[in-house]
């Protein structure tokens, strides 16, 4: 997708379509997807018989912090499996200090390589976007550790409420570089309209599909 000029943020009725778009569109996608979603779920339980919900504080709208919520795709010691490989491993660690994600992520369990690869990992945050914490498009939701990386394009991220989807998961998604994937953030919050919205979601839909730049 080609990049315009920057546009101020959008106008009250066009954010007011927007939400009203997010709450009919997630209400029917969890109807249908209702049975997907706790066969997930049951794949999870199955596989080491801890919660297969997963929540992380991201940042949201107004720098207001929230829990994002995901299909867990992790093993319970992660956070040691990152630090050991980032300690022992030159390569991964300039990887994870490039683009704050590993390509062979120690941390992924064999269920969770599969719902990532289908993106079945988002759908819970469909409940985020009822709660109004999140929209269907939008920013991608990012952690703590990722603030400063954002610089002075952090205030443009707070503009909007982040999204399930956005530009960058149908440009190729890890396949983007993480400087790139800001500048198309910011872009998004900026220009953010309900044609672009309808857009995206259609992209989405083909991303998905052919699982692109997924891992």
């Amino acid at each position: 997708m080609k990049f315009g000029k920057v546009f101020a943020r959008p106008r009250a009725s066009t954010e007011a379509m927007i939400r009203t778009l997010d709450f009919g569109v997630a209400v029917g996608m969890i109807a249908c997807l209702a049975p997907l979603m706790l066969f997930t779920m049951l794949a999870i339980r199955l596989q080491d018989g801890r919660s297969s919900i997963f929540a992380h504080r991201r940042y949201g709208r107004g720098g207001r912090t929230f829990l994002c919520y995901k299909f867990r795709s992790m093993a319970a010691d992660a956070d040691v499996r990152l630090a050991r490989v980032l300690a022992s491993d030159p390569e991964a660690r300039a990887e994870w200090n490039r683009d704050h994600k590993l390509r062979d992520d120690p941390r992924v369990t064999r269920v969770g390589r599969f719902i990532r690869k289908t993106s079945l990992d988002e759908l819970p945050q469909l409940f985020n976007v009822l709660r109004g914490e999140m929209s269907l498009v939008g920013p991608r939701p990012i952690v703590a550790a990722e603030v400063s990386r954002y610089g002075k394009h952090f205030q443009t991220y707070c503009s909007v409420r982040p999204g399930v989807t956005g530009i960058w998961q149908i440009s190729g998604r890890n396949e983007v570089g993480y400087r790139r994937r800001v500048a198309m953030d910011s872009v998004l919050a900026r220009q953010l309209t309900p044609k672009l919205y309808l857009q995206i979601l259609a992209g989405t839909a083909r991303s998905v599909i052919t699982a692109r730049g997924a891992y």
